[in-house]
């Protein structure tokens, strides 16, 4: 059986102190940078393992913070979790990823499962249902929280998500300008604060316009291209034809623009369409979406660097951050046909 490889191994291989190759290790200041390399060289060649369990005993950290997001699948989320997992890599920490697709038991699970293996905080997009007393209880039990994308009423944690009511403002006023009035909603759910948020946006600049809002032009469901696909499919079948859509995210929006095409219209000429958030396959669609950025990337690196000021022993602001949303128009989106032609 071959040996296992220890701090004293690579120490007594270098000719230098145990004290000296565990500094380095974890990136101590009091190691020179040329030190620290050759170290750390040594160690992965010698095929040495951290032993974090052992460090958390010592330290009473484990390094490891617990991320929840309800839709992994979603590139919205993929992209807040490249920017939160590389902010949390420069700390010398890393994270353990739960997709509780919205289902509280999953989500209260993962949560016990971060406070047995001594996690250091949790990072939390909340599922539907989660409430104020849920959040609390997780931080009585001492794991700080910081919040993502949505938001749980009567919470006072750091939290950070895209200023949703104003950027469907801006796609709707938009599709106003352009002449349209008979404009649709379609995706999200009320239950959540994002859906609640967005909707808001749209009835908002209706109401600026004095349009009055139509049931049968508001269509929920969940944020996927087939929900946007069927959606689409569902209004025109019953005959409730807006000119132009506002859609809940850029998936939703994709899934609108394929049903069209089935139907024999073309996105953007017949009838426009706007998506959210401003994935990257929104510039690449057929024909490029017309989105609202919504500040994924800054919502990640601000929720992690939030999370790292709290285990150093600092207090950031309790308070929801909204980051400043952008309209972005491309092919998607026209002038009203039937006002033009």
């Amino acid at each position: 059986m071959s040996r296992k490889v220890t701090l004293s191994t690579i120490a007594g291989h270098l000719d230098i102190s145990t004290a000296t190759v565990s500094l380095a290790l974890r990136d101590s200041p009091l190691i020179a940078d040329i030190t620290k390399q050759r170290i750390k060289t040594v160690a992965r060649d010698m095929g040495y393992i951290y032993n974090r369990r052992a460090a958390a005993l010592r330290t009473s950290k484990s390094g490891i913070v617990g991320v929840l997001v309800h839709e992994v699948m979603n590139p919205f989320f993929a992209e807040i979790l490249i920017a939160i997992e590389d902010e949390l890599r420069l700390n010398s920490k890393t994270f353990l990823l739960c997709n509780h697709r919205d289902q509280l038991e999953i989500q209260t699970n993962f949560i016990d499962t971060l406070m047995q293996f001594g996690a250091d905080g949790v990072i939390i997009s909340p599922a539907i249902g989660t409430t104020a007393d849920d959040i609390c209880k997780i931080e009585e039990h001492a794991l700080p929280v910081v919040m993502i994308a949505r938001g749980v009423d009567g919470v006072k944690v750091p939290a950070f998500r895209g200023d949703d009511k104003k950027g469907i403002y801006m796609a709707t006023r938009h599709l106003l300008r352009a002449g349209h009035r008979d404009i649709a909603f379609i995706g999200g759910r009320r239950e959540t604060s994002t859906g609640r948020d967005r909707r808001a946006g749209y009835l908002a600049a209706l109401e600026e316009v004095q349009i009055a809002p139509r049931q049968e032009f508001q269509m929920g469901s969940e944020t996927t291209r087939k929900a946007g696909y069927l959606c689409i499919k569902t209004m025109f079948n019953k005959g409730i034809k807006p000119t132009a859509i506002v859609c809940f995210n850029d998936l939703v929006a994709i899934g609108v623009m394929a049903g069209l095409r089935d139907m024999g219209l073309e996105p953007g000429k017949d009838v426009s369409v706007t998506g959210y958030d401003d994935i990257s396959e929104a510039e690449i669609a057929a024909p490029a979406l017309t989105s609202v950025w919504n500040g994924q990337q800054e919502v990640g690196q601000r929720a992690a660097r939030a999370m790292i000021a709290i285990l150093a022993g600092e207090n950031p602001p309790r308070d929801r951050i909204l980051i400043e949303p952008q309209l972005r128009i491309r092919e998607s989106t026209g002038s009203n046909p039937q006002k033009t032609g």
